[in-house]
């Protein structure tokens, strides 16, 4: 009996291992067809975003192209609940204004995976006190940490108290964030100088720099001290993601966990933000520094963007909020004689969630070269989130 149970039992093991080997087969046999429609006038090129969950056992021999290119993009898998399984796939799709484009995927490793150049990026800087800095290609952001606070409250200098959202204004689409921070520490203020790159000549304080949060009550902006803690969740190529953690603040104990994703190619950051309170939070709102109020402001709450156009040294830099108008209750400049205090602010109705994205261009980066072409790039943005590209899957098998 002993024997004839061993012998069942290594037939079974053997058809499972057939019935795998088919499976796997037959997956990486398969091919797939994405249609991405662009029902805008305008191009795009986007990151878009599958469902991964089918190609769980063939990231490693997963290629795509656009039909008709011989060209393989690169991809990205990304994790959200960390249990070791991707949740989606990324690509970029270049799409133009009124059209569809075909990309077709396929499983085979002989051919040679796409390098990876670094674009979307983020990382915590313990070199620079404790900073959170992210970037892509178009543009570069960094926060404040608990160390920072501390050192700030001592008196040290250089250090920031502050949750506004600083910006890094570069010229070139390579990275910048461990070059910059790298030389800082053998050149101390070396970021604040245009080498030739980009520089940082923006001023925070206390400020909501480009898309800092508050309560507004009884006119007055209550604000959280520096992120006190954060995760890492996807570092790129095309998408990084991560989050930030807030400690309570404010008459209502509001506590803000936030969710910040940039893509390659954007100008604009994504904040999803999740708060909880002590009581129904009123005046949510979002900001933007007006710095000495020298700058030219417009709110198209129509739309749901907010601009700031204003002149940094011998240039122009434009920075603005949108947001689905839905959300918004109202938008105006909050202009006070208290340095760092004057804001654009947008008042929403946020409950316990809201998504905004903030975010930026410098004249000398060559996107932009007059508030016009700014406000035709918020248009855009705004556009582009009413009206996402429509992607269709389809198995050919």
């Amino acid at each position: 009996m002993i024997y004839g149970f061993a012998v069942h039992k290594k037939i079974i093991e053997y058809i499972t291992l057939i019935v795998f080997l088919i499976i796997t087969f037959n997956s990486s046999a398969q091919e797939f067809t994405v249609e991405i429609k662009n029902t805008l006038n305008f191009n795009r090129k986007e990151v878009v975003e599958i469902d991964a969950k089918q190609f769980t056992d063939s990231q490693h021999s997963l290629r795509i192209k656009r039909e008709g290119t011989k060209e393989y993009l690169p991809v990205q898998w990304i994790d959200y609940n960390s249990d070791g399984k991707p949740d989606e796939l990324l690509f970029q799709a270049d799409v133009p204004a009124k059209s569809s484009v075909r990309y077709s995927i396929i499983f085979d490793d002989k051919i040679a995976a796409p390098g990876r150049k670094q674009a979307a990026f983020a990382r915590f800087v313990p070199e620079r006190s404790d900073d959170f800095a992210w970037e892509n290609d178009k543009v570069a952001f960094r926060v404040y940490g608990p160390k920072g606070q501390e050192e700030a409250l001592k008196g040290v200098a250089g250090s920031t108290l502050s949750s506004g959202v600083d910006i890094w204004l570069k010229r070139v689409a390579d990275p910048v964030i461990d070059k910059w921070y790298g030389r800082n520490l053998k050149s101390p203020g070396y970021y604040h100088t245009d080498h030739g790159e980009g520089y940082d000549p923006y001023h925070v304080g206390d400020s909501r720099g480009v898309g800092g949060t508050g309560i507004l009550i009884n006119d007055s902006l209550q604000v959280s001290k520096n992120f006190t803690g954060y995760k890492v969740i996807a570092k790129g190529p095309l998408r990084t993601v991560f989050e930030l953690e807030y400690i309570p603040y404010s008459d209502y104990k509001i506590k803000e966990t936030k969710r910040i994703s940039l893509d390659v190619g954007s100008n604009f950051s994504k904040f999803e933000v999740s708060l909880s309170a002590d009581g129904k939070i009123k005046d949510y709102a979002i900001g933007i520094s007006l710095h000495q109020n020298k700058g030219n402001v417009k709110i198209n709450k129509r739309s749901g963007w907010f601009r700031h156009w204003e002149a940094i040294d011998d240039s122009f830099v434009g920075e603005g909020i949108v947001i689905d108008r839905k959300f918004v209750k109202e938008g105006f400049s909050k202009v006070s004689a208290t340095p760092d205090q004057s804001n654009l602010l947008v008042v929403t109705k946020a409950k316990d969630k809201i998504t905004y994205y903030a975010g930026f261009a410098w004249q000398k980066r060559g996107q932009v070269q007059s508030v016009t072409d700014w406000d035709a790039l918020l248009e855009k943005q705004a556009l582009t989130l009413k009206n996402p590209l429509k992607v269709t899957f389809k198995n050919n098998h």
